[in-house]
């Protein structure tokens, strides 16, 4: 049942006029020729899928912080937050999560708290699953403080073939962990930056779920985690 859900969720509302669109040339193709009707069909459908909106059941404990985005962690290593955010000159631990076409891109708050900066950048579209995307590309970067006091920001990238990003949040606003806040088109990728002493929960190559994975635990004492293929 599950999955039958996660299959047919409802679509976000930034995917409605694209679906809308793909259907009106399904049907102009299929005055062209059925084989191109059917391609036009299959084309929709994907639409569909790729602004699929499910619902996600978020852990409520403070201290945790959650995935923002659905993807595989694509690096963990120390890196200078967007200087753009005021968040100083030392490297912090950063966890970066790629999407691919296929994933869920609705993007989820990483933690309760308030946000304190919300700065837009401009950019390159290089693939996003290259490290310098994270300087390169256009960006969203959000800093916010944790509801234990925590420092943190989340950044969204665009990445090759992404064009837009979209972003709900504004300086002084409270959200919740696992909240929706915004989405990015067709392949991108979201970096969190801890604050110092917060220690991963994940590896290298895991899949997140956007609200679900846990990324790291302020209150725990565990280190850093390594993982496998098996």
């Amino acid at each position: 049942m599950h999955a039958i859900r996660s299959v047919f969720a409802p679509i976000h509302r930034e995917g409605h006029r694209f679906v809308a669109i793909a259907a009106a040339l399904t049907l102009g193709l299929f005055l062209v020729s059925n084989v191109a009707g059917w391609i036009g069909v299959v084309l929709t459908l994907w639409c569909a899928y790729f602004f699929r909106d499910p619902d996600r059941v978020t852990p409520t404990r403070e201290g945790l912080v959650v995935s923002p985005a659905d993807g595989v962690v694509q690096m963990i290593e120390p890196a200078m937050p967007p200087p753009e955010l005021g968040m100083g000159d030392d490297p912090r631990t950063r966890v970066s999560v790629f999407m691919n076409v296929f994933d869920v891109h609705v993007n989820r708050a990483p933690s309760d708290g308030r946000i304190t900066r919300v700065e837009y950048r401009p950019g390159a579209f290089v693939n996003a699953a290259l490290d310098k995307a994270s300087e390169d590309n256009e960006r969203m970067a959000v800093r916010m403080t944790t509801s234990e006091g925590k420092d943190l920001a989340f950044v969204q990238i665009a990445g090759l073939v992404a064009r837009r990003i979209l972003c709900g949040l504004e300086e002084g606003q409270t959200v919740r962990a696992g909240e929706r806040f915004g989405l990015i088109r067709f392949g991108s990728r979201v970096d969190v930056y801890l604050d110092a002493g917060m220690v991963p929960l994940v590896a290298t190559g895991q899949r997140c779920i956007a609200g679900e994975t846990v990324l790291a635990d302020s209150r725990t004492n565990e280190g850093p985690r390594h993982g496998e293929v098996r």
